[in-house]
């Protein structure tokens, strides 16, 4: 008798969480497609040029080296 109600009280207990899951999910404020859209190109924009500055800080650095190390 004890496991049975072990069981049924455990299987509440997910159901109640997941009932909270989904009454705070309708709680959520979610993005428009305009949104997405312009905060993804503005994400790609600023890693694309984050990683031009850094390839051409490599670059630079990587010639430096050489120049004083190499002789050349």
């Amino acid at each position: 008798m004890t496991n049975q109600v072990t069981t049924k009280s455990k299987w509440l207990r997910l159901i109640k969480y997941i009932r909270e899951i989904i009454n705070e999910l309708k709680k959520v404020v979610w993005l428009t497609r305009r949104e997405i859209a312009y905060l993804t190109m503005l994400v790609l924009i600023v890693t694309i040029v984050a990683g031009v500055v850094l390839g051409a800080l490599d670059f630079g650095f990587s010639q430096l080296v050489d120049k004083i190390f190499a002789g050349g």
